[in-house]
């Protein structure tokens, strides 16, 4: 793959927000993931959503610089129980949101499944029981090519 960072391969900003739109689409018509949403979400989830995926996949820090900390999108992901069937739905949509955008290349999906599975089942799951114990000063983790870059 020729493009420098994940988020050049998935098509820059406009791409990773494409894929963030066909993800929530897939998981608010799953029956049990859509339960996440029961309670509403923020009118610019979608955008919000991209520019944390955009960031966290090489782009630039616009979910940092203007939405939050890594801190506060693990604290909202917490305190809600141990969630494994939903965990594993969502992963499945994440992939059917990758065949909905066209994203084919094996590499690249291969790259964008393993970043959104961890992210899914360890950081998005490591406080089940309370979002008060997540720390503060958390950092998006950053992926690359090579999964998780280290020493953040």
């Amino acid at each position: 793959m020729s493009s420098s960072t994940v988020v050049d391969a998935v098509g820059g900003t406009a791409g990773v927000l494409r894929l963030a739109h066909a993800w929530h689409e897939r998981v608010m018509a799953d029956e049990v993931v859509a339960h996440a949403f029961q309670g509403g979400f923020h009118p610019q989830h979608t955008e919000r959503l991209a520019a944390y995926w955009g960031e966290a996949w090489g782009g630039p820090p616009t979910y940092s610089e203007a939405y939050g900390t890594e801190s506060e999108v693990v604290r909202i992901h917490s305190g809600n129980g141990p969630h494994e069937e939903m965990d594993r739905r969502s992963i499945v949509c994440f992939e059917r949101a990758m065949d909905d955008v066209g994203l084919m290349d094996p590499r690249l999906r291969r790259v964008l499944l393993e970043y959104f599975t961890w992210a899914t089942t360890t950081t998005m799951a490591a406080y089940p029981t309370d979002a008060k114990a997540v720390p503060e000063g958390l950092h998006i983790p950053r992926w690359s090519w090579d999964g998780l870059l280290k020493g953040r």
